[in-house]
């Protein structure tokens, strides 16, 4: 009886610590066991990161490796730098833990322009959208810390989106990303005095982003997306962009843990292998996207072949008119 007593004792302040802190956050109510996965996680002290053939990732354009951190962007205008894994991710359940920071001059008011998580078809390639080409295929999770649109006060930033690509839609930069978003939250993610962490959960086709950036150690649901299916055989990266505006964007950990999870026969039978992500219900997400206006430019040159064409049309009418007036006076004659 006492060996039990103590025992039982031991198991209730297991669970007390575990629901206490924010390692333990991850396991659910049926006590999903979850596994790190070193190849797919990045930590210190990053040895050969990006020069090594036995990393299992690699740096793209500013990023740059230091004892504390991978440094994607400096607090410069105009830099792009991106860390991205080598190896393909094939875990049907999985949870990402990232440890992040982005900071600059503190009394900086205008600051930019954001980082991104990734796990996406194509690695390794850089553009417009936070560092990484725009019409991506797979997930795209953003810090966003700039508002570019100035008709939208509905919002506060820095916030935290989630986007699905299938390599047909483009990131609206000027509606911070509205039409292709599946959710997200604000989240005072810059110049924060306390460490700041993003988890995100895929299981059972599920996505839940959940966000740790006021020291409390708890985890607040950010974005809840059912019905999400993606692809094996995608690639983690991170990757961040600074414009005219700038930031220095730190990234300093990627950990990524293999979940455990028991599926009924009916969860099952619902799994679909997919080749292009997608989301079951499409309606929850539909957005009313306002189609842009003619530029300047644009109707510079719109108006100019207009005026060109008129005056083509009365030079040929013109001369259309002589010959056919000219073979008439010679008939006459």
């Amino acid at each position: 009886m006492f060996l039990f007593r103590n025992v039982l004792k031991c198991s209730c302040l297991f669970v007390t610590v575990c629901f206490m802190t924010r390692d333990c956050q991850g396991i659910d109510l049926d006590f999903q066991e979850e596994f790190l996965k070193r190849e797919y996680s990045l930590s210190k002290p990053y040895r050969g990161l990006g020069f090594s053939s036995s990393s299992q990732w690699d740096l793209m354009g500013t990023a740059m490796v230091t004892t504390d951190h991978v440094r994607l962007t400096p607090d410069l205008q105009s830099r792009q730098g991106a860390v991205w894994s080598r190896i393909p991710l094939v875990l049907r359940d999985w949870e990402l833990k990232v440890h992040f920071k982005i900071h600059g001059l503190a009394k900086k008011n205008l600051n930019g322009d954001g980082m991104a998580i990734w796990l996406t078809k194509d690695r390794m390639q850089d553009g417009s959208v936070f560092g990484s080409k725009n019409y991506f295929v797979g997930l795209g999770i953003f810090v966003d810390t700039y508002p570019n649109s100035e008709k939208l006060f509905d919002r506060t930033f820095p916030y935290i989106s989630v986007t699905l690509g299938n390599g047909t839609l483009s990131y609206n930069h000027n509606q911070d990303g509205r039409p292709s978003e599946l959710g997200g939250c604000a989240a005072m993610a810059r110049n924060s005095i306390y460490d700041n962490f993003l988890l995100i959960k895929y299981t059972k086709n599920r996505l839940t982003v959940m966000v740790d950036v006021d020291g409390k150690q708890e985890w607040r649901i950010c974005a809840d997306i059912t019905g999400l299916r993606l692809p094996l055989g995608y690639y983690l990266g991170a990757s961040a962009a600074t414009g005219e505006l700038s930031d220095n964007h730190d990234l300093i950990s990627i950990k990524l843990y293999q979940l455990t999870v028991e599926r009924t026969a009916a969860e099952k039978d619902n799994e679909e292998e997919v080749t292009l992500p997608r989301v079951d219900d499409m309606k929850q997400f539909e957005v009313i996207v306002e189609e842009e206006g003619m530029t300047k430019i644009q109707f510079f040159f719109m108006l100019l072949f207009a005026i060109v064409g008129l005056i083509v049309m009365v030079v040929a009418g013109f001369f259309t008119y002589r010959c056919w007036t000219e073979k008439k006076r010679k008939h006459f004659y």
